[in-house]
């Protein structure tokens, strides 16, 4: 197969786009989500409200910076976008740096555990299942608006709202049992910022194997972070619509925890 660098590949993005679907019309999905680049990456990091970030992150409408492609691909480093992010914005840069520690966090514990972060880090705290990964939750033909949208974002897009991806992954983890490796491991590879340690450790905080307890969520969680969007059309009948104290008999009232 010819080598990408022995194309001619057009010099415009958009034109380069154009060719590259010429090309390989048996690839799906649409183009990336943002530019590549170190222009482009501290434009992006220039652009980030730091003060709404903080205020309005856990919101699908939030003011989220979207640098994750960036950090992942070694086109920013957490310390130059900390260091900028404090520069301008001081005390209201707080919680943006807060989640560049947590990926900090996140890296250094890979580096210190290597690839044994794809197995228990700690016992879970809860009972978790053992099923394989099914096919209505890779295909996003589940039924549930929320979590097949979020798979239609994954397919398409490589990136998903963080909010988006801590729903998705205790929906599959806590309601339908899925074994949290599998699940992290077909994740990872659709992610246009997929980061082993970022990702692997999140799906292990849902689950409660390195965390002090699982996350799970109910209706009004969603619907008050996305102002209802993900539920509107639904016709599945939904099985987040409970308090947290009845969802949590509901999923964890087997006392069974895996070994």
């Amino acid at each position: 197969m010819q080598a990408l660098s022995q194309l001619h590949l057009p010099k415009d993005r958009n034109e380069r786009l154009a060719y590259l679907r010429r090309r390989f019309p048996e690839c799906t999905g649409t183009d990336a989500m943002m530019p590549g680049g170190r222009v482009a990456a501290l434009a992006a990091l220039d652009a980030v409200k730091f003060a709404a970030y903080g205020k309005t992150r856990n919101h699908l409408d939030g003011d989220v910076s979207r640098l994750s492609p960036y950090f992942r691909h070694g086109v920013l480093t957490l310390k130059e976008a900390a260091a900028a992010a404090l520069a301008k914005s001081g005390g209201k840069a707080y919680k943006f740096v807060f989640e560049l520690a947590w990926r900090d966090f996140w890296r250094r514990v890979w580096w210190q555990k290597g690839d044994a972060i794809r197995n228990d880090l700690e016992p879970a705290k809860v009972a978790l299942g053992n099923a394989a990964l099914p096919a209505d939750i890779v295909a996003g033909t589940t039924g549930l608006k929320c979590m097949d949208t979020f798979v239609q974002q994954l397919r398409d897009d490589g990136y998903v709202h963080n909010h988006g991806r801590m729903w998705f992954a205790a929906y599959v983890v806590h309601w339908r049992k899925v074994r949290w490796q599998d699940a992290a491991d077909w994740y990872y590879q659709e992610l246009l910022d997929g980061d082993w340690a970022s990702n692997h450790l999140s799906w292990q905080w849902i689950a409660s194997t390195f965390s002090s307890k699982p996350y799970f969520f109910n209706k009004e969680n969603l619907v008050n972070n996305s102002n209802g969007k993900l539920c509107m059309g639904c016709k599945a009948k939904c099985p987040f619509d409970a308090s947290y104290e009845e969802l949590e008999e509901r999923l964890f009232s087997n006392t069974d925890v895996r070994k």
